[in-house]
């Protein structure tokens, strides 16, 4: 499908009311001129979340949170932005145009993509119609032996793999599904010594693994016999992300709209042995440690969040890791605890065991954040002994630097002083020795237009920290993010950047965005690649200051491109070779005269060797 028009977006913003946007899915009062309401995106006592009816945007005081109505949809209903897009304009009636939509190549992207629902949720279907048949007696029985009923079973989708090369293979061909797709997206392995392609998942139950939608995005297998490996997941395809997704969250959701806890556990069988026993708020990761992306995921869903964990050496490593990773995100107001499970259990065997109301004792009663910060920094040290305490504090400082300034910071280091005897204001005297010296906070965009980049000013800003210098391509990137209406100054053919410089690629699709959709608004591009690394450069680049006068930002990018164009005239064959090489080997597309001039230059290298 082609791009959505920057004029449709423009009048869709102009149309709708934040105010009722938000309000459908916040309680909110009215305060003045504007809204207030406890912020859907953290846990709070005290409203600290404004929605301005005069500027249709909203901002959190206390996470930062702020935006459009497109952006509220996308973060609290985890939408794409073109399903935010469409949302948006069905409470309207209004359809949503596309441009490019007759471009074959954009044609070709959509068929793909349907290609790809369709296929998994085909095979979802295949593996549940198959747990019925006689094939599937032990698949049933392993099932019934783990005590789990039709009805969760069913919530689940859970289903089973034959014992057959080529049995989900047959049954997709024969519906049209290219086997390069059914590869793709990880349901065919393909040798590549025999060119041979057959099902990945062979009697296993099968467990579909589903986003927030419930569609069916990956699957995970629990092998029957004795092969190797016991658990085996989908791997990375177009649609599934193993550092994004988790197992169980769509299940959970649709249990209970209203979580405010979710509890992280090591496999999909814990997840549905829990909600057998009624335990509904259970997710896992699908074979990684906890990211980053992972938790701010839940704690746009819930307060609080409790690790899982077996009691052993292994589960306190594990422990240790997802503590380093839930730091910078403990803003007021969030809470994480870590509960430890006797050795040799886990949770699918204790709540067999124990019974449902013991396990939510266990967890009722896992250690909070604090208490487990203190006993890993104390573990193995005698604290009676003043070098033990010295590295004992050490260890807890480094741990609280990269907690966010707050209540919860100012109370560990309270309870720091107390357990070692230090006073609070020594502590904070060395942890402010430790900070690199803040550069002053860059103001927001002085040309922006109204509800864009500008919103309400906080109570008092934080400093942030000078990132890197820019090269002279992040300059270029960086005045096509403020002002997109600069792409109109740029040369019609591609290649003029540096293809070895790390923001080539981004600049490249900057530039295809921009120039498809017409977008003049830096927020709409932002949007696009929400959720992505790219978006976190991006977002980077817009908090930059930019000192450059409106009225000579063209003559500068103009300037810019001209100096990149004399810097490929000057290059050497060999040097403008590779950069060519590592362009193409980094997925873009050459332009013809590109593919020309390399085709040129291989001749030339080869005849003076």
């Amino acid at each position: 499908m082609g791009q959505i028009p920057q004029r449709f977006i423009d009048d869709l913003l102009a149309r709708v009311d934040v105010v009722e946007v938000v309000g459908e899915r916040v309680q909110l009062k009215k305060a003045g001129r504007n809204y207030s309401g406890l912020c859907p995106f953290h846990q709070e006592k005290s409203p600290s979340f404004t929605v301005s009816q005069d500027k249709q945007f909203y901002h959190c005081f206390g996470c930062g949170a702020h935006g459009n109505a497109l952006r509220f949809l996308m973060e609290y209903d985890q939408l794409r932005f073109p399903e935010a897009v469409e949302q948006l304009a069905g409470r309207l009636g209004m359809e949503v145009p596309r441009e490019g939509a007759d471009d074959p190549r954009a044609q070709a992207r959509e068929r793909k993509r349907q290609e790809g629902v369709n296929l998994l949720e085909l095979a979802a279907s295949f593996f549940r119609e198959r747990l019925k048949m006689p094939e599937a007696r032990a698949a049933r029985g392993y099932l019934e032996q783990r005590g789990l009923s039709p009805e969760v079973q069913g919530d689940f989708g859970i289903g089973y793999a034959p014992d057959a090369w080529e049995g989900l293979k047959r049954h997709l061909s024969e519906r049209g599904i290219p086997e390069s797709v059914q590869v793709e997206y990880g349901l065919l392995v393909h040798r590549e010594d025999s060119g041979r392609t057959y099902d990945r998942f062979r009697d296993r139950v099968i467990f579909p693994i589903r986003d927030f939608k419930g569609r069916t995005i990956a699957f995970g297998g629990r092998v029957l016999g004795d092969a190797k490996p016991k658990y085996l997941n989908s791997p990375e395809s177009p649609v599934f992300h193993k550092g994004r997704e988790l197992y169980g969250l769509y299940e959970a959701r649709q249990a209970n709209r209203q979580l405010e806890r979710l509890v992280i556990v090591e496999g999909y069988m814990d997840v549905v042995a829990l909600a057998q026993f009624g335990i509904r708020n259970a997710v896992a990761t699908l074979g990684t440690s906890t990211s980053e992306e992972h938790l701010q995921r839940l704690f746009r869903l819930v307060g609080e969040v409790v690790f899982c964990f077996d009691g052993d050496r292994a589960g306190r490593q594990a422990a240790s890791r997802a503590l380093e990773t839930v730091l910078p995100l403990m803003i007021d107001g969030r809470q994480a605890r870590f509960l430890f499970l006797p050795e040799g259990e886990d949770p699918d065997t204790l709540v067999r065991r124990e019974g449902p109301e013991a396990f939510e004792d266990r967890i009722t009663c896992a250690s909070p954040l604090s208490e487990f910060l203190f006993e890993e920094a104390g573990r193995g040290r005698d604290l009676a002994r003043v070098e033990d305490r010295e590295r004992f504090a050490t260890t807890v400082l480094r741990a609280l630097e990269k907690l966010p300034e707050g209540v919860l910071k100012s109370l560990l280091l309270g309870e720091l002083a107390k357990r070692t005897g230090v006073e609070v204001g020594r502590f904070q005297a060395l942890m402010k020795a430790a900070e690199p010296a803040p550069a002053e906070a860059p103001p927001p965009m002085p040309d922006a237009p109204p509800g864009e980049w500008g919103e309400p000013e906080p109570p008092a800003a934080t400093p942030r920290r000078k990132g890197a210098p820019l090269t002279l391509l992040g300059r270029a990137l960086q005045l096509l993010v403020h002002e997109p209406a600069l792409v109109a100054r740029l040369p019609e053919e591609g290649g003029w950047w540096p293809a070895d410089d790390p923001d080539a690629a981004l600049c490249g699709e900057v530039i295809r965005l921009l120039r498809a959709g017409g977008y003049r608004s830096g927020q709409v591009l932002l949007a696009h690649f929400h959720g992505r690394p790219e978006g976190q450069r991006l977002a980077e680049l817009v908090r930059r200051e930019l000192p450059i006068p409106r009225e000579v930002r063209g003559e500068e990018l103009e300037g810019l491109v001209a100096h990149f164009r004399r810097q490929y005239q000057q290059r050497s064959p060999q040097s403008e070779f590779e950069a060519l090489l590592s362009k193409e080997r980094n997925g873009e597309r050459l332009s013809r005269e590109e593919k020309q001039r390399l085709n040129e230059l291989v001749l030339t290298l080869s005849r003076g060797r």
